[in-house]
């Protein structure tokens, strides 16, 4: 199974794929769930634009994502681990009891959205709505933000 939304660029939706008697009991499960839609053409659309579009860009998001990393590795504040940065996503820590919570929010403040994951870490994803010149400002306002703290 795969999400077409992460990273592809659709709005929605996952691809499953197995053998014929698999889709079979997924169907199953599905329905059994509620998961059962009318007029999904719409939603299938966009995620046949995505699986025939995305894999062409991936390469920018993931170019993207390692400019925010090597900005925040120039920091001494952070911990970020370089070498795991190999997608779309930006995983990187705090150092000195710094809150990432208060980061998050003043970033907010400032048009950038990231998220914590749990107590101490922060996470930044770059996609298809996330130019180039949207990374370099990140990275600035970033470096702004945690060397002002």
């Amino acid at each position: 199974m795969f999400c077409l939304s992460k990273g592809l660029g659709a709005p929605v939706g996952s691809m499953l794929t197995g053998s014929a008697e698999l889709m079979d009991q997924a169907r199953l499960y599905r329905k059994a769930l509620g998961g059962g839609m009318r007029q999904a053409g719409v939603l299938a659309a966009a995620g046949l634009m995505a699986l025939e579009q995305g894999p062409k860009r991936l390469h920018e998001d993931h170019a993207n994502a390692r400019l925010l990393a090597e900005a925040l590795s120039n920091l001494d504040e952070v911990d970020i681990d370089l070498d795991a940065v190999e997608t779309n996503i930006v995983i990187f820590k705090l150092q000195g009891g710094r809150s990432v919570s208060d980061l998050v929010a003043r970033m907010k403040a400032r048009g950038i959205l990231m998220s914590t994951v749990g107590r101490d870490v922060i996470r930044l994803v770059t996609h298809l709505d996330v130019s180039r010149g949207d990374c370099i400002t990140a990275a600035e306002v970033l470096t702004e933000e945690i060397e002002a703290a």
